[in-house]
């Protein structure tokens, strides 16, 4: 644990907390010192440490693959090389499968989210209390390390989806093909118009929704699991020993779950494209 003087659930509390600048209720401007205090911030404030780190995630996804590109050759490629074209490959094979339609950017925004998700999720695999321990020797108060633990992040990026797949609809189907979908469908009858716009309103509404509150929900449970990991290795030689072998395991298992919300998150984006390209959809 990060501090002995630290109750079980003020570690916990510590931990699941962003740092977080805002306006203070006195109107004063500055960082939040709890949970409760950034909350009192409201709309506005900003999680810095989620800022800091989902840029700096997205600043090493295309330091790798830049470098990767500069130094390809047509001889034996090294590792980096590799893997770089294995991950590319797998993307394209995959948008190919699913997005019939004519359109650069799919492959390259799903392989943008599916590397970027994945580096954030990566983050968990850190254990849970070496970066906070040493923003606390500078003087930073919390610092959460996992940027898809926050849902204005996992949200973000489903709403920029959303503006995009609200945007092809309109190209590909027209204003007015669009509109029909919204209310004619599925009951071609100008009397269930209400109907239809409530349940095709809903089904919209539910895409941006599905793609951030997954990738929130389940990387927030895992985090919450090696916090509680954690909380094992101050009680005693046989306790430790356990959470040990128990973090190990969870480790192993989590590599497969950081992959998998990375994966989802990016083959959702390409099938809600692809319904806003296709015009009979219906």
């Amino acid at each position: 644990m990060s501090s002995e003087a630290k109750t079980t659930a003020e570690y916990i509390q510590h931990h699941l907390t962003n740092l977080t600048y805002g306006q203070h209720t006195d109107g004063s401007w500055g960082f939040a010192h709890s949970a409760a205090e950034a909350a009192q911030m409201g709309f506005w404030s900003l999680n810095v440490d989620s800022m800091v780190w989902s840029i700096f995630l997205g600043l090493v996804f295309c330091v790798l693959f830049r470098t990767a590109a500069v130094n390809a050759t047509a001889g034996v490629p090294g590792g980096l090389q590799n893997f770089v074209e294995m991950v590319v490959e797998f993307i394209e094979e995959t948008t190919q499968s699913i997005f019939q339609h004519k359109n650069d950017l799919i492959a390259p925004l799903a392989l943008t989210i599916f590397v970027w998700v994945f580096l954030m999720n990566a983050m968990d695999l850190l254990p849970v209390d070496w970066i906070p321990e040493l923003a606390s020797l500078a003087g930073v108060s919390h610092m959460k390390v996992v940027p898809s633990t926050d849902p204005n992040i996992t949200m973000s990026m489903a709403l920029s989806v959303f503006v995009l797949i609200i945007y092809y609809s309109i190209k590909c189907k027209g204003g007015m093909g669009f509109l029909k979908e919204l209310t004619l469908h599925p009951f071609p009858s100008v009397f269930a118009i209400p109907v239809n716009f409530v349940l095709e309103f809903v089904s919209l509404i539910a895409k941006p929704l599905s793609l951030g509150l997954r990738l929130f929900g389940n990387m927030y449970a895992g985090e919450m699991i090696f916090i509680l990991i954690a909380l094992m290795f101050g009680g005693g030689i046989v306790f430790f020993v356990f959470g040990g072998a128990l973090q190990w395991v969870w480790a192993v298992f989590h590599v497969l779950v950081i992959t998998l919300q990375a994966f989802i998150f990016s083959v959702l984006t390409i099938v809600y494209l692809a319904q806003a390209h296709d015009a009979d959809e219906h």
